[in-house]
């Protein structure tokens, strides 16, 4: 269980309209033009936005080991994650919750699969050779 930089630029850059610009002169990922998550050298750990205070006080809480902010991110909802203590599955789901209370309306709905678009795979059955007479 270990993030690497590239996994998390990686799964950043997955979600529709994710892209790589600098913030505070550092590279980072946003969603559109909405700040979305990025690396930080000094800890190496990912900078995560969470619905509130409250979520981020609780993350905290249950998990200091992976969690922990600094005296930067007191007053805002966001937590560190420490990348060594954090796996991929944590990372997309966590991103995931954040990209869907950002993402522009036009990109959650493109997100979304139709039910015209799914298809239904149908198992091949192989037929028994014919002996020709």
């Amino acid at each position: 269980m270990s993030i690497t930089k590239a996994q998390h630029k990686k799964i950043a850059l997955s979600f529709p309209g994710g892209n790589e610009k600098p913030s505070y002169g550092k590279p980072a990922f946003f969603i559109e033009k909405k700040f979305f998550t990025r690396w930080r050298d000094e800890e190496n750990s990912i900078v995560l936005i969470v619905d509130g205070i409250d979520e981020r006080d609780m993350l905290l809480e249950a998990d200091p080991t992976t969690f922990f902010i600094t005296e930067h991110y007191r007053n805002y909802p966001s937590v560190l994650a420490r990348a060594a203590a954090l796996d991929t599955k944590t990372l997309r789901g966590m991103l995931e919750r954040h990209w869907h209370k950002i993402a522009p309306k036009k990109l959650r709905a493109e997100a979304k699969p139709s039910a015209k678009t799914k298809t239904k795979t149908k198992a091949k059955t192989k037929k028994p050779n014919a002996k020709k007479i």
